[in-house]
């Protein structure tokens, strides 16, 4: 489906497109969300329709009373008004269920004062709380790092920041984390979550999607998922997920529409589209961003060196046995020296590249392992050159290679080209559908988790993230490749050009 197919009307989807099925049917007497939206209704503030969806799922009450939800993970795209919810919430919970303790947290202590400035000023507006609350800033404590308002009878909408200390010490009723996507470690998670004790707690945690450092949204989510998917698991962690499918185009307007709910309510369709475009184009870090932010789609980096999805397109199983005439071969060794990989690459039929790892080492001694191994393996490989990348860890091994014995008509030579070069012309053969892989498990693995750092004139894989020994070993196999003499036809023999 495209732009043009689409009525002028179109609204983004209000039913969220992965969700914790409910126990029963939701009503007024089955979930307080319905409440909810009578009271953002009373107090001027109604709720957008996914919004109404949210609190009626995420509101769903158990026959004692208590919240089905002790925890709802609540995942829509960016500027879709998710940060809106907690200001409604925060004020029904505080003057309507008249909770001791509402606490509220976000990555910085500004962004969660944010929520709460919006819910302070909402309530001095309306007329239906001003007998429950001081006159004037005498409702509010904001001195010694705390920021907080209180009723009369002393029911608290308190913040703070999402670190080691937030929520110690209290004792939580409800509880709001926003942009769980930014927690890299549980130490919020640990600081708050074992404070909302009382039975009837309840934590709502709001964020779009992140990457593979968002170890506790992930969590959270796979957990959720995997409940919802085999029933095994925790039924007190709801997830309410509007997101596009993970294989999704950034362009493809019902993706769009279900990751983005506000679409027709203030969110402009063709803005999506344009800005989806615009990052397919661009790739890297641009579509990252993009699938996280404006789809909730997980990605493993936000930076990766390679599009996944280009080097799943270059998946074509074969062999390089018929290509030892223009063999090319080369080997890395990780930054920590525990991983080491000989690759080896061909041009072949159509001007492709083909590449794939010949062995790989693991261990202490790997490296040591691998000066041992090649004198034998390239033997029986017998290609044309061997290279590595002087100013990478291999280099290392590299320095007795002068005086081994190689095959016959083998050279053996350092990369001349900068490392960003090669780095870079591998990215671009991948991004251009002229390299083919046959799908190896370790190399897949690599590709996968390398990330792009910047270089004078380029980028060159990150190696601190992980061993990515491999992608740099099938990189420069590609590159000797590619600067190798192409073999001629003469009488019938093949000859070698130059």
């Amino acid at each position: 489906m495209t732009i043009l197919d689409q009525p002028r009307a179109i609204v983004g989807s209000a039913e969220p497109r992965i969700a914790t099925a409910p126990l029963r049917d939701l009503n007024a007497e089955t979930s307080y969300g319905f409440a909810v939206i009578d009271f953002a209704r009373e107090i001027g503030h109604p709720l957008l329709p996914w919004q109404e969806v949210a609190v009626i799922r995420g509101g769903e009450l158990l026959p004692d009373g208590r919240p089905r939800f002790r925890i709802v993970l609540l995942m829509v795209a960016r500027q879709n008004g998710k940060t809106e919810l907690p200001v409604v919430l925060s004020l029904f919970w505080q003057f309507r269920e008249r909770w001791p303790m509402t606490f509220g947290t976000s990555t910085q202590l500004v962004y969660a004062e944010e929520s709460w400035r919006k819910a302070v000023n909402l309530a001095r507006r309306t007329p239906l709380f001003h007998d429950q609350h001081a006159p004037g800033n005498k409702w509010l404590v904001r001195k010694n790092g705390s920021t907080e308002s209180f009723t009369y009878d002393g029911c608290r909408y308190k913040i703070g920041a999402a670190n080691e200390e937030g929520g110690r010490s209290l004792t939580i009723d409800r509880g709001i984390m926003d942009e769980l996507r930014q927690h890299k470690s549980y130490d919020a998670w640990d600081a708050m979550e074992p404070a909302c004790s009382p039975q009837h707690a309840q934590i709502w945690c709001m964020t779009n999607a992140g990457d593979s450092r968002s170890v506790v949204l992930n969590d959270h989510q796979d957990s959720a998922r995997e409940f919802i998917e085999t029933g095994v698991g925790d039924p007190r962690l709801g997830l309410l997920e509007w997101s596009a499918p993970e294989d999704a185009e950034p362009d493809d307007v019902d993706a769009l529409l279900q990751a983005n709910p506000r679409v027709g309510y203030g969110l402009d369709l063709d803005t999506l589209v344009q800005a989806g475009a615009r990052a397919k184009r661009l790739g890297g870090r641009a579509l990252a961003g993009f699938r996280t932010e404006r789809m909730c789609v997980r990605v493993k980096l936000m930076n990766a060196a390679i599009d996944p999805r280009r080097w799943s397109d270059g998946n074509e199983p074969g062999t390089l046995e018929n290509e030892r005439r223009r063999l090319a071969a080369c080997f890395e060794i990780s930054e920590e020296g525990d991983h080491a990989t000989l690759a080896v690459g061909a041009v072949v039929a159509g001007d492709f590249v083909r590449v794939e790892t010949v062995r790989e080492w693991s261990g202490p001694a790997a490296a040591a392992q691998l000066e041992r191994a090649l004198p034998g393996l390239l033997a029986q490989i017998n290609p044309r050159v061997l290279g590595w990348l002087p100013n990478g860890p291999g280099a290392a091994v590299a320095a007795g290679m002068k005086a081994a014995k190689w095959p016959r008509g083998m050279k053996v030579e350092e990369i001349r080209s900068e490392t960003p070069a090669v780095c870079m012309g591998f990215g671009k053969e991948v991004a251009g559908g002229t390299l083919l892989h046959s799908g190896q498990e370790m190399l897949n693995t690599q590709i996968e988790e390398s990330e792009k750092v910047a270089r004078a004139g380029g980028w060159i894989f990150v190696r601190k993230s992980g061993p990515c020994d491999a992608v740099y070993a099938v990189a420069g196999a590609a590159h000797l490749a590619r600067t190798l003499p192409k073999p001629r036809e003469v009488s019938g023999k093949v000859h070698v050009a130059g």
